[in-house]
């Protein structure tokens, strides 16, 4: 079944990264902005099928969300799984894995995804279950973010976690408010995993029971967490910091 995606970021990245998934694209008639004119260009060019609309209409057609002008209607992404996993790991020197454990809100997805991409993930993964779905909003926050980073969905996070320490050596370090030891006090420069927990609950148990290595982001002020797309920030460009060092 074919999806909507709405704003420039959005569409942009789809013509630049999945362009053969692009079906047809409708824009606001008059919108005069430098940025979507060259953007309409691009998908002409390509023999994609523009439509204008009023506001009134192409704000039913978003549904209520930020469209910035512009919606795409696109097939569906191969959904990718635990098989597609071990195909990058295999052919990945050094991998740097995300992991979200029970991540629900679409919004901190997209903000992760976009994060991950900055700093250089091989994949996210996610739990099928109790997670966020790449929705219109996870993809327009994610910036472009979405259609290049692999969404790897497993249905044991767990056994899946182990899988990926047994067959590829890979280092799972979990984020946990009362580890302690910090992020800063940790080694972060090999093949690795960083799980982040769901806001409020954290990693469920086993999860946490599968990690090599527990760590804490350290807070000094009178806030005891910060937001999960904010401490995945936090947590992946220390990596980064360190890889570069």
């Amino acid at each position: 079944m074919a999806e909507n995606i709405y704003g420039i970021h959005a569409v942009k990245a789809f013509l630049d990264n999945a362009p053969e998934r692009l079906i047809e694209v409708y824009v606001l008639k008059g919108r005069d902005d430098k940025r979507l004119l060259p953007l309409i260009n691009e998908l002409r060019n390509i023999g994609i099928s523009i439509q204008f609309f009023n506001r009134e209409t192409l704000d039913k057609k978003a549904n209520g969300e930020v469209h910035q002008g512009i919606i795409a209607k696109v097939h569906p992404a191969k959904e990718l799984n635990e098989n597609d996993l071990d195909s990058i790991l295999s052919n990945t020197q050094n991998p740097l894995l995300l992991v979200l454990d029970g991540v629900t809100d679409p919004h901190n997805l997209g903000a992760c995804l976009r994060t991950a991409d900055a700093t250089g993930v091989s994949a996210v993964i996610v739990p099928k279950d109790k997670s966020a779905q790449l929705s219109s909003v996870a993809r327009k926050v994610a910036c472009g973010a979405a259609e290049v980073i692999p969404l790897i969905k497993v249905t044991n996070l767990a056994r899946t976690l182990r899988d990926i320490q047994q067959q590829h050596n890979i280092w799972v370090i979990g984020t946990a408010g009362e580890a302690t030891e910090t992020i800063y006090q940790t080694k972060l420069t090999g093949a690795l995993a960083l799980v982040m927990g769901a806001e409020g609950d954290g990693m469920r148990r086993l999860t946490r029971e599968t990690c090599d290595q527990l760590v804490s982001i350290p807070m000094n002020g009178s806030v005891s967490s910060l937001n999960v797309s904010v401490a995945t920030g936090v947590c992946l460009f220390e990596i980064v910091r360190q890889r570069l060092a």
